[in-house]
């Protein structure tokens, strides 16, 4: 008898005929709330899920045969990782899959945001353009300015490889320096986070998110930055401390905000709505073809493989 697994949205892709060919699937049409998980995973030895899904300690006690619970996503901050290694079950993410696609849309939302991208659109559409004007919506070059990374994981150092293509200078901040080496690779220095907020240019956070990271971006480190500053989110919501956020660039603290991740989303801090100097986008970092594709069959590999007894290529569990 095939093992039975629960697949919480349709993200199957190319993978589909190999995981049905293997597992009775169970393919969700809408989001399951909590509620409905703890409804359904008594039936499930497998689950393919998202990051949206809450796994904590009760839901998981309804997975009385679950064995492995595979997250369509580089975080897991959905699942209690330790109530899951105490049953038993297997936790698994898809890590290296969004590096290229997330560097990339935190570039988007710096160019958008510095050259007034939205702003220029809506006055095209709008049929309030008259022709050329030298004072029409400037923005600034990035040319000669300072990057600040926050976090200079595998996302962080491809941001960093095309920010030497834009001449920039690229400083960093992590919990430990990298290796000289990969530092002179990518033409990165290092520096405390107070150094880093005081002189860069552009703030870009690529930090996973946890509990000593909540809100590490609140209003005295706005204060902190330059008032012709740039701040980047793509990392997680919870980073940024959005209300405070809202009044720095409503009141000129900092010049601008490019954001694809927010602190209750889909909510969004009503006063960022108001505001023409943030760039908002759906939180849609790794929603490209490629990367999605990677996911999906990174997803089902790690599935497939615990209920086949072997070792996943992605365990987050020991």
């Amino acid at each position: 008898m095939k093992p039975r697994v629960l697949v919480t949205r349709d993200v199957l892709y190319a993978g589909r005929e190999r995981l049905e060919a293997a597992c009775d699937v169970t393919l969700l049409a809408t989001p399951p709330t909590r509620d409905e998980l703890m409804q359904l995973l008594p039936a499930y030895a497998g689950v393919l899920s998202m990051l949206t899904d809450p796994f904590d300690r009760d839901v998981l006690a309804c997975g009385t045969q679950l064995q492995v619970i595979s997250n369509y996503a580089v975080g897991y901050n959905n699942i209690d990782v330790a109530a899951a290694q105490e049953r038993g079950i297997a936790v698994c993410n898809t890590p290296g899959m969004m590096t290229h696609a997330t560097a990339e849309l935190a570039w988007a939302l710096l160019m958008a945001v510095a050259r007034r991208l939205v702003p220029a659109d809506a006055y095209v559409r709008a049929g309030n353009w008259q022709g050329w004007d030298p004072d029409l919506l400037m923005g600034v070059e990035l040319a000669g300015k300072t990057m600040g990374i926050i976090g200079a994981g595998r996302i962080g150092q491809a941001i960093a490889q095309r920010a030497r293509a834009f001449e920039m200078e690229v400083v960093y901040h992590n919990r430990h320096p990298l290796d000289p080496a990969v530092e002179q690779a990518l033409g990165l220095r290092y520096v405390t986070l107070d150094e880093l907020l005081a002189t860069a240019d552009v703030v870009n956070l690529c930090t996973p998110y946890a509990a000593a990271s909540h809100h590490l971006i609140n209003a005295e480190r706005l204060q902190q930055m330059k008032r012709s500053a740039f701040l980047i989110n793509t990392s997680r919501g919870p980073v940024v401390d959005e209300a405070a956020l809202a009044s720095a660039l409503a009141d000129g603290t900092i010049a601008g905000a490019g954001l694809d991740v927010f602190e209750r989303e889909p909510e969004v801090h009503p006063g960022l709505l108001a505001l023409p100097n943030v760039v908002l986008a759906p939180h849609v970092g790794s929603s490209t073809i490629e990367t999605r594709r990677r996911m999906a069959e990174t997803a089902i590999d790690n599935l497939l493989a615990v209920l086949r007894g072997e070792q996943p290529p992605f365990l987050v569990t020991p």
